[in-house]
């Protein structure tokens, strides 16, 4: 009996530390799981979990927080790790090295991609592996600062770009029911944001271990990413019924997309052109100069407040300050465009443009860090909001079936305004009251000559509303 009840407690024994390991992994895994239902939850919402948004939520997510890795080893690289003035002219070679062909590409991205309208999965994925591939490559370029170091980053801001273009094109593709692409596109932008913020202190975490580790984070994120693309609903392949928009609004093109006879029916399909509408090119000038100042400022305030930091600080609490100010005024732009819900886009584009120009003129005049936060984080909250309202116009302006064509084009066009703004910027003077003076310029070229056009396009089309 007693050698029983001995076989019977081992017996049980080995049970019970099973459940008590099972349960110990539980709690373990639990911060972890619970943390990805939760996400999972927050994307899927509202139908986008069945239309297919939710995926390209995610998606655009580890997009975000690689592209964040990638830029905190090159800022180490590039900027940091020397003296101002060596800086300088290393940010300069990198700009003639990277942004100047990227100029003269990102105008030949959206139209080679309108030819490759089946394979927008592969061409995101593909995007995705040029990127983990040209992250290894800058691993070993940031310890021997070898000349690779440039041809990878252009390779590296053609792969992002190719992915943003085709992105737009497959955001009205997964469209739930009852959404609007104002709101589908406020949680695509939204998720990149929350990203970028949770990944940049992981990968400055990553850079005190050593320059390549950030590179590396980029890496496993990127591989993700290729894998989350194919996940993607095979719809976003189809180009049904689309055509190619022409980035226009003179009277000839207006004639010829409102034609209704056959004939000029037959000349429209044969010329393949489509005109976005004067509310759209108005508003895309407007946004192009907005993407001109956050490039401009960008590369300004870099240096700036790294010769005459903010109140005292450090260079990199300036920074941090400015950033963390853009990046909040970013994400709170988003979130009230999606609150907005589109309502009258002429006037929102007009309101927070003239409040951004105006804050300009006045960290202009009266020079002080409060006024440089101040800027950054209202240009970072109008860029979002009028982007959203130029969106938009898009979907209420554009007919169906060269909406995704417009979209590709005019983030190209919005691209380069960002490249022409990061030139100026770090072409001028470190002098507070004149760099903030140009941003304001800056501001002025896009805004006052669209203002008339713009109130006359809300007063022609403030009947028509998108839908919420």
């Amino acid at each position: 009996m007693t050698g029983l009840r001995s076989s019977s407690s081992h017996g049980l024994a080995p049970p019970r530390r099973t459940r008590a390991a099972r349960a110990l992994a539980r709690a373990l895994r639990l911060p972890f799981t619970g943390t990805a239902r939760g996400i999972r939850k927050a994307t899927h919402a509202h139908g986008a979990g069945e239309s297919g948004l939710g995926k390209l939520i995610e998606l655009h997510a580890v997009n975000g927080a690689g592209d964040v890795m990638i830029t905190v080893a090159l800022a180490s690289t590039v900027f940091f790790s020397v003296p101002t003035d060596e800086a300088r002219g290393r940010v300069a070679l990198y700009l003639a090295i990277t942004m100047a062909p990227f100029t003269l590409l990102a105008p030949v991205i959206g139209p080679l991609l309108d030819r490759l309208p089946h394979g927008r999965r592969a061409a995101m994925a593909g995007a995705m592996l040029a990127r983990a591939l040209l992250a290894l490559i800058l691993s070993g370029a940031v310890v021997t600062g070898g000349m690779e170091l440039y041809p990878a980053a252009l390779g590296v801001l053609v792969s992002s770009k190719a992915y943003g273009v085709v992105r737009s094109a497959v955001v009205p593709r997964l469209l739930p029911p009852a959404f609007s692409l104002v709101k589908a596109n406020s949680r695509v932008t939204l998720s990149g944001l929350l990203a970028t913020g949770v990944a940049a202190p992981v990968g400055a975490g990553l850079q005190a271990l050593g320059p390549r580790w950030p590179l590396y984070g980029a890496f496993v994120l990127f591989v993700a990413g290729t894998v989350l693309s194919f996940t993607l609903p095979p719809k976003v392949d189809s180009a049904k019924g689309e055509s190619k928009a022409l980035l226009a609004a003179d009277e000839a093109h207006l004639h010829l997309a409102r034609a209704r006879d056959r004939k000029d029916s037959a000349r429209r399909r044969r010329l393949g052109l489509r005109t976005v509408g004067p509310a759209v090119t108005h508003g895309l000038a407007v946004n192009a100069a907005q993407r001109g100042l956050g490039g401009f400022l960008i590369f300004f305030l870099a240096f700036l407040l790294r010769e005459h930091p903010l109140g005292g600080q450090s260079a990199a609490v300036s920074l941090g300050i400015v950033g963390v100010a853009a990046g909040a005024g970013n994400a709170f732009g988003t979130a009230a465009g999606a609150w907005l819900k589109a309502r009258a886009p002429e006037l929102i584009i007009v309101t927070v443009v003239a409040v951004v120009l105006g804050v300009a003129v006045c960290a202009a005049l009266l020079f002080s860090p409060v006024g440089i936060a101040c800027l950054a984080a209202v240009a970072g909250f109008a860029q979002a909001l009028s982007k959203l309202s130029l969106d938009a116009l898009i979907q209420r302006d554009v007919p169906e079936e060269v909406r995704t064509s417009a979209f590709a084009r005019a983030e190209t066009l919005l691209q380069m305004a960002w490249v022409v703004g990061g030139g100026i910027g770090i072409a001028l003077p470190l002098n507070g009251t004149l760099g903030l003076s140009v941003g304001a310029a800056i501001v002025a070229v896009g805004w006052v000559p669209t203002v008339r056009g713009l109130l006359g396009a809300a007063r022609r089309g403030g009947g028509r509303r998108v839908l919420a």
